[in-house]
């Protein structure tokens, strides 16, 4: 895989940045004081705090986004509540609309492990979240895209212009889009953001109340494929790298680095089962959020899911991601984002389950 070109900060374009600064900056007050608006909130399955339950048993929170992958058939399958109940936890999970509001429930001491992109990662470190990305999720170039709607004269980014167009402040979905009308050409305020939430903006596209959408899977697959909308731009068209990331509370590993090892472990059961029953995986994930077993065909057949070291190579992309916010003014500081990457979790559990243990 080829990384993401590196755009290196700017004076002039931090000043063309203010237009979609100010929002990503209220929304990191936001988020970091608690006070996420209802399309964000999380929504608990039996909520308690993170940490300790009673005087011996953990409480383990995980939260989870609306995708397709390992996370969701582990959950299906109850695979991390048998994992931890051996190891003398318990299981709490916690459902998010985007990646942006982990970091409330992390920051807040509520979460301990998720699965988010790459621009709430780096909203997060620059926020001075204490938190840890433990492994890579993906690479992310077919898991954002611009979608348009059907018969839309939209052809391509550069026709953005002057448009309206949907996507969840913070989210990767976000960044992407930011980055890809910089790459055309545009400017930031050349374009007319309309914040919403993945079920808001879902009607929002179909009624033609916007004109475009920047959305991830399996969103994308579900309109193309029974709305008819079109992809005017993905991150493989545009050699964009955008990684996800399995992130941990920084409190959570220095507590129970067993119980981290034991998560990505568990996880790697779940991503390992779904590549080798991936009938049973479309028929279970199907299921489990109401879509057609098609739809959910092909957002696998278009997503690798990854448990892995997080390489040079992501890196770099992460940092080039960076470097773009802060020359738009998005982040206020440069950060290094090897700061936050821990791979010293997955490098053991990778090395546990090939000695079977």
């Amino acid at each position: 895989m080829k990384a993401a070109r590196k755009t290196a900060p700017a004076a002039d374009e931090r000043r063309r940045g203010y237009r979609w600064a100010a929002p990503f900056a209220l929304l990191m007050i936001l988020l970091l004081s608690g006070c996420i608006g209802k399309g964000e909130q999380a929504v608990t399955e039996g909520a308690a705090p993170a940490g300790k339950s009673g005087k011996d048993k953990v409480t383990v929170s995980i939260g989870i986004q609306q995708s397709l992958g390992p996370l969701l058939i582990a959950r299906e399958k109850k695979w991390f509540e048998e994992a931890f109940e051996e190891a003398g936890a318990e299981v709490k999970w916690q459902e998010f609309q985007s990646g942006p509001p982990h970091f409330e429930s992390i920051t807040a001491g509520r979460l301990d492990f998720g699965i988010v992109g790459n621009g709430p990662v780096i909203a997060a470190q620059a926020g001075k979240v204490e938190f840890k990305e433990i492994a890579v999720s993906g690479d992310g170039k077919k898991g954002n895209a611009i979608l348009v709607p059907k018969g839309s004269p939209l052809q391509t980014v550069r026709d953005l212009k002057g448009k309206k167009i949907a996507v969840a402040k913070g989210s990767s979905g976000w960044i992407f889009l930011y980055r890809a009308i910089v790459q055309a050409g545009l400017k930031p305020d050349d374009i007319k953001i309309v914040q919403l939430q993945p079920d808001e903006a879902r009607p929002a596209f179909q009624s033609g109340a916007v004109d475009a959408w920047a959305i991830w899977e399996p969103f994308i697959t579900s309109e193309v494929v029974t709305g008819g909308a079109s992809v005017l731009a993905d991150g493989k068209q545009l050699d964009l790298l955008g990684p996800g990331f399995i992130v941990a509370r920084s409190g959570f590993t220095r507590e129970h680095p067993d119980l981290t090892v034991l998560f990505l472990k568990t996880y790697e059961k779940a991503r390992f089962w779904l590549t080798e029953h991936q009938e049973e995986a479309v028929g279970i994930l199907a299921k489990s959020k109401k879509l057609d077993p098609g739809i959910v065909r092909k957002v696998l057949s278009n997503l690798e899911a990854l448990n892995a070291v997080i390489t040079p190579e992501f890196v770099e992309a992460q940092q080039s991601t960076a470097d773009f916010m802060f020359s738009q003014d998005a982040i206020k500081q440069k950060i290094d984002v090897t700061r936050v990457v821990d791979n010293s979790f997955i490098e053991q559990a990778l090395k546990q389950v090939a000695a079977g243990k």
